[in-house]
């Protein structure tokens, strides 16, 4: 066979059935020089070789094999690139020489500055100063910031918008037949008033996607959409501060603060509470938000008044009534209208009273058993006495019930209806004795209670949830809907539609920690 030149055949064997390494092993130097000879490899290499001893160090490349060599050829070295960075060896020559001084003794500091130890200044990167946006505003102006006490509703049902009666959308809705207006929709006192056009499409529920609680973003969100209201003149930019009421990881309470409020010129703040942008804010994070003032009045109420019929309890109690002789239908229906604000309350009280004859007078002791006090309602009386705030209670109901609730729960004043029974018989016999309590009359009974105890009505609450409690909720100093029907929902102050009557005392600004204190 022909040999190649500068390379025996056997030399060249060996090398192909020799192992592959990143970097080249050694082999004896006396077997290498035999079998192989090398092209451009100097004789002063080559006789070192030979001299070698049996057994070599750790091999070290010195500068002159980064030249083009075997190493470089064999594709088995890369030389350092001009890239900016050094390769190991470099690395490795470049501390060869280099001595390394022994440590600095360490003296213990105990915290007294010295020449040895002398005092360093170190910016940390904090700013604290006095000043907050909540703080006390300048002497000669007055704050400016408003409340909004945000809920999620963990229990209430969506309300979808789309679910128009369907004699009056524009198409055929098939498998639907109800008739009943979600609580949450736009008033309307008839269905006849109901637009024709199809409504708008219902809000995406971004609950379900950023977490079912008060998520940052839901924050977030509402804090640009108050920012989009037109301020007043030259007032600072939006500033806000938040607190989680309850739990601060997932929080289903919180209380915003922003200042400035609006410009009271554009949007006064009861005009804030109904605006668009609030109802669907409300719709798309499944919230109920309480805008209010911030002012000490806010944190101090003094008396507190209440609906009987499901608000502080769940069951409405003519109905249970009426349910005793197969006239539950018949009262229904004319309740439901009634609570709605189509029927005058007075009347439409004594229609149903006379529905009623023939009921053993013995039905209001019965009922104690059957009717239901609304979640967290024993809670929230018994927070609110050792407040030292009074409460009423003001039923379009009947007195027997409405006064034993009131013994109870620890009210401290009870007003309903009285209805005339038979002494021989004791039997109802369907007609009312004295004022019905209806609207003008709650409103009467509150104006009167606060007069007596010295109480302003600016610290006076009242919750109700039927169109006969909406006079009194809007003298009171704030109103509150507690899952009221749709024209007290737009029409009151503020809304609850949670199953827990106990969040009211959030609104006041509370802490889940401070009104379990209270209510124990």
């Amino acid at each position: 066979m022909p040999r190649r030149q500068g390379l025996s055949w056997q030399g060249k064997r060996k090398r192909d059935v020799r192992p592959r390494h990143p970097h080249p092993i050694p082999s004896h130097p006396t077997k290498a020089v035999d079998t192989c000879t090398f092209k451009n490899t100097s004789k002063a290499v080559m006789a070192s070789a030979v001299d070698a001893p049996a057994k070599v160090g750790r091999p070290s490349f010195g500068s002159n094999l980064r030249s083009r060599s075997y190493l470089q050829e064999i594709q088995q070295y890369r030389a350092p690139q001009q890239d900016g960075h050094q390769g190991i060896d470099s690395i490795v020559e470049g501390v060869q020489n280099t001595k390394i001084d022994p440590k600095k003794p360490i003296h213990a500091y105990n915290g007294v500055p010295s020449p040895k130890i002398p005092a360093t200044i170190i910016d940390s990167g904090l700013n604290h100063t006095l000043s907050h946006a909540n703080c006390q505003p300048v002497p000669g102006t007055h704050s400016d910031r408003v409340i909004a006490t945000i809920i999620y509703k963990t229990k209430s049902p969506r309300a979808t918008i789309t679910d128009y009666p369907p004699d009056r959308s524009p198409s055929p809705v098939p498998g639907s037949t109800s008739r009943t207006i979600p609580p949450n929709l736009a008033p309307v006192r008839t269905l006849s008033n109901f637009p024709l056009e199809p409504p708008p499409p219902d809000p995406e529920p971004l609950d379900h996607l950023y977490g079912s609680y008060i998520s940052p973003l839901c924050l977030t969100s509402f804090l640009h959409l108050i920012s989009s209201l037109p301020t007043r003149y030259g007032s600072d930019l939006l500033t806000s501060s938040h607190r989680c009421l309850d739990n601060p990881t997932h929080p289903s309470i919180v209380e915003l603060t922003f200042s400035p409020s609006p410009d009271p010129a554009y949007l006064t703040l009861d005009d804030l509470r109904k605006h668009e942008l609030i109802y669907r804010f409300e719709r798309e994070w499944n919230v109920d938000v309480i805008l209010q003032a911030d002012t000490v009045l806010r944190r101090y109420p003094r008396l507190v008044v209440f609906d009987m019929d499901s608000t502080l309890i769940e069951q409405e109690v003519i109905d249970l009534i009426a349910a005793s002789i197969d006239v539950e239908a018949k009262v229904s229906a004319i309740t439901e209208r009634a609570m709605n604000g189509e029927l005058d309350f007075s009347s439409s009280f004594r229609e149903r009273v006379k529905l009623l004859k023939g009921v053993e007078a013995e039905i209001f002791t019965k009922l104690r058993n059957v009717i239901t006090p609304t979640k967290g309602v024993k809670e929230l009386i018994r927070a609110l006495k050792r407040m030292g705030v009074k409460t009423a209670v003001f039923s379009g109901g009947f007195i027997p019930l409405t006064q034993w609730l009131a013994d109870e729960l620890g009210i401290d004043y009870a007003y309903a209806n009285t209805v005339a029974s038979d002494p021989s018989t004791k039997l109802l016999t369907g007609e009312v004795l004295g004022a019905i309590i209806d609207r003008e009359r709650k409103h009467d009974l509150m104006v009167e209670i606060a007069g007596k105890e010295g109480i302003p009505l600016e610290q006076v609450v009242a919750v109700g949830d039927g169109a006969n409690d909406l006079l009194m909720m809007k003298a009171a100093g704030l109103g509150v809907a507690f899952n009221a029907k749709p024209l007290v929902q737009m029409e009151a102050e503020a809304r609850l539609n949670g199953g827990n009557l106990l969040h009211l005392l959030h609104v006041f600004g509370l802490t889940a920690e401070e009104i379990e204190v209270l209510s124990q």
